[in-house]
């Protein structure tokens, strides 16, 4: 069979293999040479979609050398394409929505056009389908983390092929960036924000940095193995968010009837219980490693969360309940 040059790939696949489908069921008998001239690509795409047609779809595709072309030996009714069932187009569409959260990463391009290859090879019905529910589900977030975009890229390059970074960060309340080295281990988005644990030559440890903190970002031109002890899961085991561990609590919260219902409908923590109390309250005990995140969840319900346990959580979640009342004093 003759050929014609390589020609760019200006179709997709499914579209590409479609037309070959088509020209097969009505009986034209195309060869690579015909296709190829068609659908503008060269031979050897046309080779490879054939094979896919035959290997991969098991469709009923033979060569007749009589009259030099491709041919079904059988009847096709109709090209085999994706099938989807309501609630994966439903679960499609939810991932789709829910790509808000990675916004201005590395992340956001790739997640979105492997979802529009997906909708692309969906049947001409389903697409309509997912079109029309585009106003039936929706994310919000009152606080949309800042990203900043090329330190992002940078980390997200630096993890995968195991490259040391220096960078500049600048602690919480400090005036003056640091400069650190660091091994970036793992990028977690923890409850909507994003954070980098990386191993930080400084400390000799493994510490959490929040990328937009990151002024400055460059290789020190050395990689480093990750430990393979190292899993992010096992780390944050006994925290409520993303701080480390730094002792043993057992935490005890009991919350108003008002707020009960908001505390039965999550589930905060992998070691809670939750115990009903007389009167519509409801008790919640955790195992954690650090109070400093669940100080703060605790006065974010006001005057409907009570500490019992432990002390020193009673202690801090007082002293600055009264710090907030005295800063608005009159």
């Amino acid at each position: 069979m003759s050929s014609v040059p390589d020609l760019p790939q200006t179709r997709p696949p499914l579209d590409r293999m479609m037309q070959i489908h088509a020209e097969l069921a009505a009986g034209r008998f195309p060869n690579c040479s015909t296709l190829a001239r068609t659908i503008e690509v060269s031979t050897k795409t046309i080779q490879r979609d054939l094979e896919f047609m035959r290997d991969r779809l098991n469709l009923p595709l033979e060569w007749n050398p009589l009259r030099n072309g491709y041919h079904y030996t059988e009847e096709v009714d109709s090209f085999p394409t994706l099938t989807i069932t309501e609630g994966e187009l439903f679960a499609l569409l939810v991932a789709e929505k829910a790509l808000q959260q990675y916004r201005g990463t590395p992340y956001e391009k790739r997640l979105v056009g492997a979802l529009k290859k997906l909708e692309r090879s969906l049947p001409g019905t389903v697409s309509l389908n997912l079109a029309e529910w585009e106003q039936t589900v929706s994310f919000r977030t009152t606080a949309e983390p800042v990203v900043n975009v090329p330190v992002m890229e940078a980390l997200a390059q630096a993890m995968q092929r195991r490259q040391q970074l220096r960078i500049t960060y600048r602690k919480p309340g400090a005036k003056r960036p640091e400069e650190r080295v660091i091994d970036p281990y793992h990028l977690a988005n923890v409850n909507g924000d994003w954070y980098l644990f990386a191993f930080d030559h400084l400390r000799q440890d493994i510490r959490t940095f929040v990328p937009t903190r990151i002024a400055e970002s460059a290789k020190t031109g050395k990689t480093f193995a990750k430990p393979e002890k190292f899993a992010l899961e096992k780390r944050l085991r006994d925290s409520f968010g993303i701080f480390s561990k730094d002792g043993d609590y057992a935490v005890t919260v009991q919350f108003e009837e008002r707020v009960a219902d908001y505390i039965r409908e999550k589930r905060w923590h992998p070691s809670q219980q939750l115990r009903e109390l007389p009167g519509g309250h409801v008790e919640l005990k955790l195992k954690l490693g650090s109070l400093v995140e669940i100080q703060r969840w605790v006065l974010g319900w006001g005057g409907a969360a009570k500490v019992i346990a432990p002390p020193e959580l009673v202690a801090s979640v007082r002293e600055a309940a009264e710090a907030i009342a005295a800063a608005h004093k009159s």
